[in-house]
């Protein structure tokens, strides 16, 4: 594993947003002074203030204000003080951070197949495609689920990107010593890390599997109307949520902090899903209280961390590539999807496996979004992506 940091296209992309911030911090301090002159000449006596200049003034104020309330509140590390506890194992990653990780399954040294979890929005390194452990052990399977940068108790990365999510999956591979090549499991956002790894690291993969793969509606892979037809069928808040992903992540942390603006349903669960099963788990998190812990396990070290970096991630600019521009990989893709997604549009994700003719595509019918949590699904997920064991010859 590389342990020094590398250089990567999105660094750009974080040192344009720096000087931004910088810029905007400088024209505040400038505009400040202005206004502080402006006073003492008043008061003085020695002039009168222009009214252009007054105008200059409340503007400067309430930039200022503006600069100030949009301010996120930085993270609170793990490990650190007034941080989170550091309970799970954690490996390093090649730019010093650290992601805590679950293992289950059979043992590493004895399993046949090693295969790594990208868990999806809210989720966390306990989260599994729930896979018996009796098909775990019958076909020889480690597993090993981490908590993505931000969430839970892996550091945070303020660069964020495509890339490194693809990235930290390598260097978690490589920590662990599973290997050259290993299998890859991604649940619902949590597959743009599914997506990157095929664009970045299709040499280190020996299979994939996406469990209901979120879509970006502003794909230009996708077609424009029926994308914006479906688009406009969501709650008001869940379109303002992804239009200031896109438009101004930054804003992100602020916007969905303010109660008289509309915000996203799915962080707060207000929304029911058409799916029977779905709604049904979705009541029962949210009255059993296992919806808000999880969401308080997941942002322990600030939402910003983990959701709002997310959903920039997920529902930002993809500059580099998108999933319909992916050359077929040198190992079998496995997409499954459940007609009835009330997340996903079931017409987006007909079409990019279309243009992806070589994606190995499963729609399962009268199925939701939590792919997961349908009895059964999870030991057929599994023996579609692991080849089963030949028997022994007489």
């Amino acid at each position: 594993m590389t342990a020094a940091a590398a250089s990567t296209p999105g660094d750009g992309k974080h040192e344009k947003r720096t000087g931004t911030a910088a810029a905007m911090h400088a024209c505040v301090g400038v505009l400040r002074l202005i206004c502080v002159a402006c006073a003492i000449d008043w008061v003085s006596g020695t002039g009168s203030t222009p009214p252009a200049l007054v105008v200059l003034m409340a503007a400067a104020l309430a930039v200022g204000w503006f600069v100030k309330a949009v301010r996120p509140p930085p993270p609170t590390p793990c490990g650190t003080p007034g941080g989170p506890p550091v309970t799970a194992p954690r490996a390093r990653m090649r730019d010093g951070r650290y992601l805590a990780y679950a293992e289950s399954g059979v043992s590493r040294d004895r399993a046949r197949f090693k295969v790594v979890y990208s868990h999806g929005f809210s989720g966390g390194r306990m989260d599994s495609p729930r896979a018996s452990q009796e098909l775990l052990e019958e076909l020889g399977v480690y597993l090993v689920a981490f908590d993505r940068a931000g969430y839970g108790e892996s550091d945070p990365d303020p660069r964020r990107s495509l890339r490194s999510a693809a990235e930290d999956i390598e260097d978690l591979a490589d920590a662990l010593g599973l290997g050259d090549r290993f299998h890859l499991i991604c649940s619902s956002l949590g597959s743009h890390a599914g997506w990157a790894a095929i664009r970045y690291i299709p040499h280190r993969l020996a299979g994939l599997a996406m469990m209901a793969p979120v879509i970006n509606y502003r794909w230009r892979g996708l077609p424009r109307g029926l994308a914006r037809q479906l688009y406009r069928r969501q709650t008001v808040g869940d379109q303002w949520s992804l239009r200031v992903a896109y438009y101004a992540p930054w804003l992100l942390h602020w916007w969905m902090s303010q109660p008289w603006l509309p915000t996203s349903t799915v962080i707060d669960g207000s929304a029911p899903f058409p799916n029977e099963l779905d709604e049904k788990n979705r009541v029962m998190a949210l009255s059993n209280g296992m919806f808000h812990q999880r969401a308080r396990q997941a942002t322990q070290q600030g939402v910003r961390e983990s959701f709002y970096r997310d959903m920039a991630v997920m529902f930002g600019r993809w500059p580099e590539f998108e999933p319909t521009d992916l050359a077929e990989p040198p190992f079998p893709v496995h997409v499954f999807q459940g007609d009835e997604d009330g997340v996903v549009p079931v017409q987006l994700q007909r079409h990019i496996m279309r243009k992806l003719g070589w994606v190995n595509y499963h729609e399962l019918p009268g199925v939701g979004h939590f792919l997961s949590a349908v009895p059964g699904l999870g030991d057929r997920i599994v023996r579609t992506l692991l080849p089963a064991p030949v028997p022994a010859a007489a």
